[in-house]
């Protein structure tokens, strides 16, 4: 039987590969490729100077195309998806272009695939038009329960359409530090990085108000009374890709410089330096505000046996098991409630051990990119294709 064609369409932010990729691209990049043999996927995406307009990655043809201008952008991926005749088209992220699909490709299925709530909040897409948009698509996947209810809460009527599919990690990529190739990894980046006997708590992402950061630097002068050897790496810059600073950013490093010698600053990285970072954590922390659906980097600190703190919002609730792989704490009380698990935690090295061998489990069980292509593959056969 030949394999389903399926096109996946990007929103046009990114091009694939790409170092410096958000989220989204990310995805598309991991679990793509993972789909074949049962399907033929095709990405359609941003071009660069340095890509050519049509090649191949890991075996999936990419075709790529200027996205300055997203109306262009979207007519011209349109026609060339009409070109490949696809049975699924899949649209990622971006609910407005599952119209243009459905009216340059007549009769055939399109797929809306939701990554957050950005895309379909009132400040990028009217109610009328959201509506219009969701009722269009086939199928709509999201990539946690939560975002579910929000879709649900929005237009109840596409209940029956929606299914979740999580995003995963790449394990091989992300080793546990329990396992003998990580443990080797782990302690040659911590000699290197000055971090030999230190206590080092990570967070890892772009440094804007919504992540949360100027939390865990608001407690870090009283961790650091009880833990002498406690350094904070905050890892991230305000924007995907650049350094360029905001208020919010200056604002941070103004909070750092009150624990001279406990917190340092390493500017955005490239994804393919994320694990070296992950590796070298006793613990990480994810202290986003509610409109977080997942977060990969809960998952990619897992899969390297960290402990993850996290609030008690959006997603992470079905990422994160309280008191087992890590723990979620209440916003309302987010300082109070992370100081006194990260004193828990950084105090008692068997527990970091315990909870962070359990994360690592829990991943391979349920957050890998064959689970997400796995689950695509099997939502197409339940699609009838």
């Amino acid at each position: 039987m030949a394999p389903i064609k399926v096109a996946i369409v990007t929103p046009g932010s990114f091009p694939i590969p790409s170092s410096g990729s958000s989220s989204v691209e990310r995805v598309v990049e991991k679990f793509a490729p993972l789909l074949k043999p049962y399907a033929e996927p095709r990405i359609f995406g941003r071009l660069s100077k340095r890509l050519p307009r049509q090649g191949q990655f890991n075996g999936v043809v990419c075709e790529r195309f200027a996205a300055g201008n997203k109306q262009r952008y979207i007519q011209e991926v349109g026609h060339a998806v009409h070109r490949f005749s696809p049975h699924v088209i899949d649209v990622e992220n971006r609910p407005q272009f599952v119209l243009t699909m459905k009216r340059l490709n007549p009769g055939k299925r399109v797929w809306l695939y939701l990554h957050s709530s950005t895309f379909i909040s009132p400040s990028y897409i009217s109610s009328a038009n959201l509506h219009k948009c969701l009722q269009a698509a086939d199928r709509i996947i999201v990539n946690s329960e939560f975002l579910r209810r929000i879709v649900v809460s929005k237009a109840p009527e596409v209940a029956s359409k929606l299914r979740v599919i999580y995003p995963g990690v790449d394990t091989a990529r992300f080793p546990s530090q329990y396992s003998s190739e990580g443990s080797a990894k782990r302690e040659s980046l911590r000699q290197k990085r000055g971090l030999h006997g230190k206590k080092v708590v990570l967070f890892m992402g772009r440094l804007i108000p919504l992540k949360g950061v100027h939390h865990l630097l608001n407690i870090v002068p009283q961790l650091a009374k009880s833990h002498p050897e406690l350094v904070v790496i905050i890892v991230g810059s305000p924007f995907y890709g650049s350094h360029r600073k905001t208020a919010y950013a200056r604002k941070l490093e103004q909070l750092g410089r009150k624990c001279p010698g406990h917190v340092r600053f390493v500017p955005y990285v490239p994804h393919s330096e994320v694990p070296s970072w992950m590796l070298v954590a006793d613990v990480a922390v994810v202290p986003s505000g509610q409109r977080e659906a997942f977060g990969l980097v809960n998952v990619e600190a897992m899969s390297c046996g960290v402990p993850v703190v996290a609030t008690r919002a959006g997603g992470m609730k079905e990422i994160i098991r309280n008191g087992e792989t890590g723990y979620l704490v209440n916003q309302l009380h987010i300082e109070r409630e992370l100081r006194e698990k990260l004193h828990l935690l950084l105090r008692d090295k068997q527990l970091r051990q315990k909870l962070g061998r359990r994360s690592r489990e829990r991943v391979e069980q349920t957050f890998t990119w064959r689970h997400t292509a796995d689950r695509w593959v099997r939502l197409l056969k339940e699609s009838g294709l």
